[in-house]
């Protein structure tokens, strides 16, 4: 009675500033009036007041562009390969629309030569660095938009945000078909291909594939990866490690999520 009583007495008065509010938020979960479930996404509600688009932001250099004069015959490999569902399009360096994947399907249908960009490509909604997430998920809302392009106090292009990056930030990652269950980090997908997380220790790895990948430089599966491709791989690329073709599934502008490995036999003599 005596925590009905002082809840009664914040209410009537109100909290005074966010660490109240908290208090009063934690003692209601103790009490079991909320779930802890509930308490959390309260507390990153209010986190991401706080956050700003350069803070979850994907840098420029680990999206996957297409060019304002491509053809279908040229896309269309790119967003199976990808298997992104909206696409930056750049004429020069300036971004002109977003390409919906969905919107292809219309056009596959169409006559040879008649795909026409500027007919296709969807208005870029343009956020700066700066913007604030809770308004930028209100701003997703109401423009009905999913992806934000984020510029630079000089105009240029900085990242991109999605509206899953921001919801992300309240609900936790949100899993796709990619991902393997919290303890399981290889998962066979089908005959000689397999989902594997970047943070897979390497010795992991070689006992579930049965090699001798060495980790005296790198821990992860995700650090001999990044090193064979010698830079930082955007999603959809590629490379060679071993008898394994590695793509790259899921990543950000800070690590490899995400990997997909497809075992190649190696080429017989003769």
């Amino acid at each position: 009675m005596s925590w009905l009583r002082h809840v009664s007495t914040l209410l009537k008065r109100g909290p005074r500033n966010r660490d109240q509010l908290m208090t009063l938020l934690r003692q209601a979960t103790d009490h079991g009036i909320l779930s802890p479930d509930i308490l959390k996404m309260i507390e990153s509600v209010l986190r991401i007041s706080g956050m700003q688009a350069r803070d979850v932001m994907v840098a420029a250099s680990q999206m996957i562009m297409i060019p304002h004069d491509s053809t279908l015959e040229t896309i269309l490999p790119i967003v199976i390969e990808s298997g992104h569902s909206r696409f930056p399009v750049m004429e020069g360096q300036e971004v002109a629309g977003i390409l919906l994947a969905k919107d292809l399907l219309t056009c596959r249908t169409a006559e040879p030569g008649a795909f026409k960009m500027q007919e296709v490509m969807r208005p870029a909604f343009f956020v700066p660095q700066s913007k604030r997430l809770d308004i930028l998920l209100r701003d997703f809302r109401i423009k009905r938009n999913h992806i934000a392009v984020v510029v630079d106090e000089y105009g240029h292009v900085a990242g991109f945000v999605t509206l899953e990056d921001v919801l992300e930030e309240i609900v936790g990652e949100i899993e796709d078909e990619y991902d393997t269950d919290e303890e399981d980090d290889i998962r066979k997908r089908a005959e000689n291909v397999f989902f594997v997380r970047g943070t897979t220790p390497i010795q992991d790895f070689n006992a579930y594939f049965g090699t001798e990948l060495r980790d005296d430089e790198f821990d992860t599966i995700g650090g001999l990866v990044l090193k064979a491709f010698g830079h930082f791989p955007a999603r959809g690329e590629t490379t060679r490690l071993g008898n394994f073709r590695i793509k790259v599934l899921q990543s950000d502008s800070r690590r490899l999520h995400m990997l997909e490995v497809k075992r190649q036999h190696p080429k017989k003599n003769g």
